[in-house]
């Protein structure tokens, strides 16, 4: 089959359409931006989408990523203020906003963020103290993305996290830091020890004193109590002896009798209690007891009777009845033989 000059004119208007079709319609992905170009000249920025453009006229620019990116800063090294030569690098996230400034503004976008990173980084790192380096990291990130966001802000990129993976001081400088580390955790442990010591020895001093002061406490209580106790025994006595004294004034013998003979018991008790071993001789017999009780009784009672108040009078005796004659009971002394130590040991 062959094809005439017709033929070849509708396939080159097909491929012509097809051309001018692809020419029209531009699709841009997700994530991305085209900047478009009218005779060299940005005009406009496509979004993610289907978008049609003016064939032969305009044309796509550039392809911006706007998705959010990781810039990774190489190793460099940092002179600090205090002249310690330390190694560092770090790790730097941007996100492209306006892709016609991204674009325009700038001249390989990347190797310029990289670049301001770095310069920073000396920048800030120097203006510190090694011990003030170590332990401040926070405070260097945050015044590194303060300072190159603010730098490339005119170029539609926004910097949104800037952060020190590493830092790395000489070793001699490392020993030092863990020999002056040793010797602070060294001293630490001295004034904890000897804080310890002190404390436990304020709390023994006042342990002491608390004990001192209950003991004495305790001492002036039983004291108290012991004076209480005699004072009451006192008392009692006093009483027993009223009563006692009030029954014989009263003509009641047995009231004293029982009073001596207690007593006199007592005595007796005490003296078979001692520690010392001593022979007494004395009449430990009951009629002997008993008779010296008479006695006593009898010497009262003439004492008792015969003293300032009157005596009591005879009593009357009843026609018929037998008189009675008071027979008065003889006194009895109690003789106790004197002590002769024997002679044989």
């Amino acid at each position: 089959m062959s094809l005439d000059g017709f033929d070849y004119f509708v396939i080159g208007i097909v491929i012509l359409a097809i051309l001018l079709l692809f020419a029209l319609v531009k699709t841009v992905p997700q994530g991305y931006n085209y900047t478009v170009e009218r005779f060299g000249r940005y005009t406009r920025t496509l979004e993610p989408g289907l978008n049609i453009l003016t064939p032969f006229i305009e044309r796509i620019g550039a392809r911006m990523n706007v998705m959010e990116q990781v810039l990774d800063i190489p190793t460099q090294e940092v002179i600090t203020r205090d002249n310690a030569s330390v190694s560092a690098d770090a790790v730097a996230f941007y996100q492209v906003l306006n892709a016609a400034q991204a674009a325009y503004q700038i001249t390989n976008l990347q190797l310029a963020i990289q670049n301001l990173t770095m310069t920073n980084i000396r920048s800030v790192m120097g203006s510190m103290d090694l011990d003030e380096l170590l332990s401040n990291r926070e405070v260097i990130n945050e015044r590194l993305l303060r300072v190159v966001d603010q730098a490339v802000h005119p170029w539609g990129i926004k910097v949104t996290r800037v952060e020190i993976k590493d830092i790395q001081p000489p070793a001699d400088l490392v020993q030092s830091m863990g020999r002056q580390m040793k010797a602070e955790r060294e001293k630490r442990a001295q004034i904890l020890e000897a804080e310890g010591s002190r404390n436990a020895q304020i709390l023994r001093a006042e342990g002491a004193k608390q004990a001192a002061v209950l003991q004495a406490e305790g001492e002036r209580e039983a004291a108290f109590r012991d004076a209480e106790a005699r004072e009451r025994l006192a008392e009692a006595e006093a009483r027993a002896t009223q009563v006692v004294s009030e029954a014989i004034a009263a003509g009641n013998v047995q009231a004293i009798n029982y009073f001596v003979a207690q007593k006199y018991t007592e005595a007796l008790v005490e003296i078979g209690k001692a520690n010392n071993s001593k022979i007494v001789l004395m009449p430990l017999e009951a009629s002997s007891l008993i008779g010296s009780l008479g006695g006593i009784g009898a010497i009262a009672k003439e004492v008792f009777g015969n003293g300032d108040g009157p005596a009591p009078a005879a009593p009357r005796t009843q026609p018929g009845q037998p008189s009675r004659t008071t027979r008065s009971t003889p006194s009895v002394t109690a003789v106790i033989p004197p002590y002769t130590p024997s002679s044989d040991k």
